[in-house]
């Protein structure tokens, strides 16, 4: 799938490992949670990024200690109706003060961009009708929100009470 990283489709340098498939010994890595918590200590030995890939139903608290070490969090949007990556994106870079690459996958929608974007999201692997300037304008058409969120929008309240 395509990947647009920051508005600009790039090159994924990243690559996903099955539970059951042996890790090169070079080159970025995505490994699933549970893959993660069994090989920890190897995988933070590696001199090459890791990434930790989480399904909706999989709950932060399996990586938030170790997030240091992890350079992507791939979050899965398993259906459009599924918000539970949104919350999780959120207390990433919220609360655990996240700087690193948040990547959605799976059932990523145009409609759902910008809100994507406003929960910490910077990364997603869209299908091939998605363009950069597809993706800049459903960024950009809603300009007013009503919840906060992790980037700096004032939400439609605080602009009415100020």
């Amino acid at each position: 799938m395509p990947l647009i990283k920051n508005g600009e489709f790039v090159s994924d340098t990243w690559t996903q490992v099955n539970d059951d498939e042996k890790l090169p010994d070079q080159g970025a890595v995505i490994v699933d949670v549970a893959r993660w918590k069994a090989e920890k200590v190897l995988l933070k030995a590696r001199t090459t990024a890791v990434g930790v890939r989480l399904n909706a139903d999989m709950a932060l608290d399996d990586i938030c200690e170790d997030l240091s070490a992890i350079e992507l969090v791939v979050l899965a949007f398993p259906a459009f109706t599924d918000g539970r990556a949104y919350s999780a994106a959120r207390t990433l870079r919220d609360k655990y003060a996240f700087e690193g690459e948040i990547r959605a996958v799976g059932n990523v929608l145009r409609d759902q961009l910008a809100f994507m974007v406003r929960c910490g999201f910077d990364a997603f692997e869209v299908g091939a009708s998605v363009t950069p300037t597809l993706l800049q304008e459903a960024i950009s058409e809603i300009d007013v929100f009503y919840q906060p969120a992790s980037d700096a929008e004032v939400p439609a309240y605080r602009l009415r009470h100020s």
